[in-house]
């Protein structure tokens, strides 16, 4: 999938332009336009085409060129920018149109209808200094204002196409060449002097240039999310000479809180963030940003991570932690090996993450975008069929020819300016935007808009134990030997094979024998069977450790409580060991919270039925699901499915991640491993579980304001044209009502960025 920056799009007949021309290119499968951000994401069969889209989208008159997938965050933050002050420029140009219409229509507006009032009603006998008025003041707004839609209504019209200014271009210009046209008859020829719409024209090229405006405003802030996210990326970086040998000094000495870091050799030199590239080392001081990811070689510090998590308090960070590119160092100092940069950071991945979601389109938007690719011409025909309409009826009432006209140029112009589906385009990005942009700030990070419409309708929440659920950090309560090999050496011989495993319970029988000063010996052919325990040659004897499916025999445990991994050697079963996990903090809490909304809570894992069951009571879990190997995980959420189930699965290891990718919405700890995190279809930053019930209410929201701005916008198409044709709305009138449209779709999907989500 590439990407394009395209340039110019303003309105949804621009998005169907700038399809259309894509898709003259062979090999285009699917092009996602992101109208809020000016990007496209194209899927084409042969990758090297992409400049070819882009010179068909820009020959169509909206400018495009590839994003450079490999830009680091600096250069993506500096596009941004330049985005945005193209936008600025923009906006302030909307923004004097619509002064300077403003200053010249409500003079001559409000003149025009003192006068009808001390009148009793319209005098045409003849020419006043009111008329001259309103044509100084219509012509000058026209001139000004309205050559900006005039000139993209041509651009369009050369390329043998349409858009929203079209239709704004025909309205304003027919109410002006109507009035200029029965003025000059009037002076010349000596017509009656019919009603006049110079006025009217002003006020249509002035409250649009300032819904215009308004709008350019409330769309800046949709974006806020990721430049935010962008900025977090330092321009400079204190970068370290490959031989450079840093230590801390002081850590060990207890009245010393603040430690500080003495560099031995050659000083760091400030380069670049850019410039930097894995394996290298820099130096992050105090209040600094880390410019990439890394891991700590030497120092101590504590490290502001709440770009990732939403959790204030810094983390302290020591040799062999991890540290993430955009946390800011608080306290300390810290030599820091790069593992990651440019595109390939946490971060990067993050913003990636968030523009995907923004640009991803549910079906009712490909609808309205289909609507709205054949909104201009129908609306052109509607308008045609409206002025015939009211010639044919007016001339059959042997009414006055210049009334005729001015009824049936009023009714035209009002079809044409109403029914501009501007927010019938804006309505899903919108909230999409302002939606995912609140979750990013939160630390929940929405893939897509399936995974927004999943979480909105789930209905039953399944957890896993380990390291969900529970802390992760599981201990050792017993060990015990079944032969006659003794307990010290069985634990010596478990945690030898463990060495090599990622799995939490692996890590606290390591954890155990070297807290006994146990020496452990080298493991070699290690083989890990995820869910159930792992195999590995230690002193020429196979030992295996994990599941009792895994060895033939094993001794039930009848009095445990805790988790049990047995132990085998040579395929014999010698012992085993009993681990217990604690739950989160906040694990009750959620339950709870989950419950109290009416959602069905289940827990899912591999663990012994004993042990599931201790966590299930102490939480407040009636349903689970025990001793279930990975595939029978995925098995267990396909079977809720076919029960008629919306599920969530939420989990944090490689045995979840079958069952997070089969579960409506999969969400994933950002903590757990690297599998979890690619199947779910939603990612929490953040080690709180506080953040599950949050994720769904924040999708249900963005669901509820993204239906409620399709209602908007077609009630307001569907109900303005029919009255627009039938002339009950005035072209001033329905100028601002158009107006008011965009905005209120807008100011409506802005609410999220205040949405109160736990």
């Amino acid at each position: 999938m590439a990407e394009l920056l395209v340039e110019g799009m303003h309105c949804a007949s621009c998005v169907a332009n700038v399809s259309r021309a894509a898709k003259r290119i062979d090999g285009l499968r699917e092009i996602t336009i992101d109208l809020a951000n000016g990007r496209a994401q194209v899927d084409l069969d042969d990758a090297r085409r992409i400049d070819a889209v882009a010179d068909a989208i820009s020959d169509a008159g909206f400018p495009a060129r590839p994003a450079d997938d490999a830009a680091t965050l600096v250069s993506q933050a500096s596009d941004r920018h330049a985005q945005q002050e193209r936008a600025r420029l923009a906006a302030e140009r909307w923004k004097w149109r619509a002064i300077i219409g403003l200053v010249l229509w409500v003079p001559a507006e409000s003149l025009h209808w003192g006068t009808v009032l001390l009148t009793g009603g319209h005098d045409h006998a003849g020419t006043t200094w009111m008329t001259w008025v309103g044509v100084v003041a219509g012509t000058a707004v026209m001139l000004i204002a309205g050559r900006a839609f005039f000139a993209s209504a041509w651009r369009a019209a050369k390329r043998r196409t349409t858009n929203m200014d079209t239709l704004i271009a025909l309205g304003g210009g027919t109410a002006y060449g109507y009035s200029a046209v029965a003025l000059v008859g009037h002076l010349l020829l000596g017509w009656p002097l019919a009603e006049l719409y110079f006025a009217e024209s002003a006020a249509l090229f002035t409250l649009i240039s300032l819904g215009h405006w308004l709008e350019a405003r409330a769309r800046d802030k949709t974006g806020d999310a990721i430049r935010a996210l962008l900025d977090l990326a330092p321009q400079t970086a204190l970068r370290l000479p490959p031989d450079t040998e840093a230590e801390a000094s002081g850590p060990d000495r207890p009245a010393r809180k603040r430690l500080s870091l003495t560099i031995r050799a050659p000083e760091a030199e400030e380069v670049p963030a850019d410039t930097l590239r894995p394996g290298d080392r820099v130096l992050v001081k105090p209040a600094m940003t880390v410019p990439a990811d890394g891991t700590v070689e030497s120092g101590r510090g504590g490290v502001d991570e709440s770009m990732l998590t939403g959790e204030p308090m810094p983390v302290a960070k020591a040799a062999g932690d991890t540290v993430v590119g955009g946390s800011v160092n608080r306290e300390g100092s810290l030599v820091v090996r790069i593992t990651a940069a440019g595109s390939e950071t946490t971060l990067a991945s993050i913003v990636k993450l968030v523009e995907t979601a923004q640009a991803s389109r549910p079906p009712v938007q490909k609808l309205a975008d289909q609507i709205s690719a054949i909104f201009v011409p129908v609306v052109l025909v509607i308008a045609a069929l409206t002025a015939t309409a009211w010639l044919v009826l007016g001339f059959a009432s042997d009414k006055a020819t210049p009334g005729v006209w001015g009824d049936a140029a009023r009714a035209t112009c009002s079809v044409l300016i109403i029914a501009c589906p501007c927010a019938l385009g804006l309505a899903v990005p919108a909230a999409i935007m302002v939606g995912t942009g609140r979750g990013a700030r939160r630390g929940i990070l929405l893939r897509d808009i399936d995974a927004i419409q999943n979480a909105a309708a789930v209905d039953t929440v399944v957890f896993d134990k380990t390291g969900t659920l529970t802390t992760g950090s599981p201990t050792v309560a017993r060990v015990v030997a079944t032969s006659d090999v003794d307990e010290r050496e069985l634990l010596r011989l478990a945690a030898s094979a463990e060495q090599s495993s990622e799995h939490p319970l692996a890590a606290a029988v390591v954890a155990n024998a070297r807290d006994q000063q146990i020496e452990l010996s080298e493991a070699t052919d290690f083989t890990n069977h995820p869910g159930l325990g792992v195999e590995a040659i230690v002193e020429h004897r196979r030992i295996t450790v994990g599941h009792a499916s895994l060895i033939d025999a094993a001794t039930p445990v009848a009095d445990a409580s805790g988790t049990i991994a047995h132990i085998a050697l040579d395929g014999q079963p010698v012992g085993y060991v009993e681990l217990r996990d604690a739950p989160r903090n906040d694990a009750a809490d959620v339950v709870r919270h989950l419950r109290d909304r009416g959602l069905n809570v289940q827990l899912l894992t591999g663990d012994r039925h004993e042990a599931a069951e201790a966590i299930a009571r102490q939480l407040g879990i009636e349903t689970i699901h025990a001793d279930v190997r990975p595939d029978g995980k995925q098995a267990v959420i396909e079977k809720l499915k076919a029960d008629g189930r919306r599920v969530a699965m939420v989990g944090d290891g490689v045995n979840d991640a079958p069952a997070l990718a089969a579960a409506h919405v999969g969400i994933a700890l950002a903590a757990g491993t690297d599998a979890a995190k690619q199947a779910g279809h939603v990612v929490l930053m953040s080690d709180r579980l506080t953040d599950v019930p949050a994720a769904l209410l924040l999708s249900r929201r963005t669901m509820r304001v993204i239906k409620q701005n399709l209602f908007l916008a077609f009630i307001y198409n569907v109900t303005a044209i029919p009255i627009a044709a039938a002339g009950f709305l005035e072209p001033e009138i329905a100028a601002g009502a158009m107006a008011l449209s965009d905005i209120s779709v807008l100011g409506n999907a802005l609410r999220l960025r205040r949405a109160k989500i736990g």
